[in-house]
């Protein structure tokens, strides 16, 4: 049974930092593509950022360019999130992903990813 598991999320004020956890398991992910999505109330889903597991390769948008930091560590099947500079904007739930078959521009979309995990909320005060 696949698992993604976040944590780290909280409430911070802005200008502040988070680090989200994501602990993948139940299966080899060693050639997937791993995101991190988020959704604000009312809003519809949107990427933030992607890593290949393989390669280290990352995607970001456009909006977390400079502020946001996808990593991840092979021993430990996680994957991470730094997040710096937060601005209200950035409140979400923010969730992890698993895409065994994506490629290119592909990697944006929330429709290539087949395993979620449940999200963790990240609130960010003015």
């Amino acid at each position: 049974q696949v698992q993604l598991v976040e944590s780290g999320g909280g409430l911070v004020q802005a200008g502040d930092s988070l680090r989200l956890s994501c602990a993948a398991s139940g299966r080899t992910f060693s050639r997937d593509a791993m995101g991190w999505f988020r959704q604000a109330l009312g809003k519809e889903r949107e990427f933030v950022a992607a890593i290949w597991w393989n390669d280290g390769s990352t995607y970001y948008a456009d909006s977390v360019k400079g502020r946001f930091t996808i990593s991840r560590a092979n021993a430990k099947n996680t994957v991470y999130l730094q997040m710096n500079s937060l601005k209200p904007e950035d409140t979400a739930v923010y969730y992890c992903a698993a895409a065994p078959s994506t490629y290119g521009s592909r990697t944006y979309f929330a429709g290539s990813y087949d395993y979620w995990g449940q999200g963790t909320q990240v609130t960010v005060s003015s």
